[in-house]
């Protein structure tokens, strides 16, 4: 049988550009060499497109401007072609493309603008499409569609540059409350605000990163997240996983680089609201549109067992420690099985 001509995509001009080497790291390390020929796109921090010829231990190094020296590339934008074009010294090189697998992460990657990218080039690729995408990434957009699904929710003020809106947030969520740009993963610019000072200080660091806002009440309870995969028939794996931070909220330090943070799989939690945490996740995928996979994150309460969603994310982590590939292993899912469901599914919806 023929191999499936594979491109993987990098890094990208995102606050995330990191995350995304660690996540295509993990990727590449469990591909099936025999199932796929692999091409490998890099995107810098710049966001200038190059053919990466390295390997996945490689990756590391990218994290150096200096060790940018490849080829420059892109992805032809002709659907005529479904190709890679290669601008090296001996001219153009092509290379033929059935599916892409784009491992970006948070903007210019994850929020629908690579995706747009590819369906005007009519490349079949690994997850949500433009508008569940930028729905998703939008925590404000994706507030709003969980609100019309009837989800339960934090309670939430969207707040945009140039709005004077702290009377109504310390009205309607109080304090302690959480302040997050709106298209930002990975809790990146998120922070924690105990009075009105602080408060005033988290919307400044926000609108560094975006130019709307969230606004969220505290939830207290256990952090839960749920891989959920699929098309127009989602599922959510069986086993939902726990977070324990080391750091008082589950920030981009905690997520990446505090080996304290505990992960807890299968999660502590009574069979019936592993179901409705379940049931919640599809809900929510389906609500925002999303295809191929996301991870759903949830709060439950400890005093009540009422399961309260949080976000959605797209494209979840890949790295050695993400949750969405270990929630999948512990039901039953290899890391490279889950790879070629995933690129089967990203077929299979072209």
């Amino acid at each position: 049988m023929a191999k499936i001509n594979l491109c993987v995509i990098f890094g990208g001009a995102s606050s995330e550009h990191e995350v995304s080497l660690l996540s295509a790291a993990s990727v590449l390390r469990n591909i099936d060499p025999d199932k796929y020929e692999v091409h490998k796109l890099a995107i810098s921090k710049e966001g200038g497109w190059y053919y990466y010829d390295g390997d996945a231990e490689g990756l590391s190094n990218l994290n150096d401007p200096a060790q940018w020296n490849f080829d420059r590339a892109c992805i032809s934008p002709d659907r005529t072609q479904k190709t890679i074009l290669r601008f090296g010294a001996e001219g153009l090189k092509t290379y033929p493309v059935d599916v892409v697998f784009p491992v970006l992460h948070g903007k210019n990657g994850e929020d629908g603008t690579v995706q747009g990218l590819l369906e005007l080039a009519g490349i079949p690729y690994v997850g949500s499409g433009v508008i569940g995408s930028a729905a998703c990434m939008d925590k404000c957009i994706a507030k709003a569609l969980f609100e019309r699904a009837g989800i339960a929710q934090a309670a939430w003020v969207e707040m945009k540059k140039g709005e004077k809106k702290i009377d109504e947030v310390e009205e309607k969520l109080g304090y302690p409350c959480f302040v997050k740009p709106a298209n930002a993963g990975s809790s990146v610019g998120i922070t924690k605000a105990h009075n009105r000072s602080e408060l005033e200080e988290g919307i400044a660091l926000a609108f560094l990163h975006d130019e709307k806002l969230l606004v969220e009440e505290m939830m207290t309870g256990t952090e839960v997240e749920s891989s959920v995969m699929g098309n127009l028939d989602p599922v959510c794996a069986p086993v939902v996983g726990e977070i324990a931070p080391a750091a008082e909220f589950y920030d981009y330090d905690a997520k990446y680089n505090n080996a304290a943070s505990v992960l807890t799989i299968p999660a502590k939690l009574q069979p019936e609201i592993v179901e409705k945490l379940r049931e919640n996740a599809v809900k929510a995928y389906r609500a925002c549109e999303c295809r191929g996979l996301s991870r759903v994150d949830f709060f439950v309460e400890k005093e009540t067992g009422k399961v309260f969603l949080n976000e959605i994310n797209t494209m979840p982590g890949f790295t050695s420690i993400s949750m969405y590939a270990k929630l999948w292993e512990a039901s039953g899912v290899s890391y490279s099985e889950l790879i070629d469901r995933l690129i089967a599914l990203a077929l299979d919806n072209r």
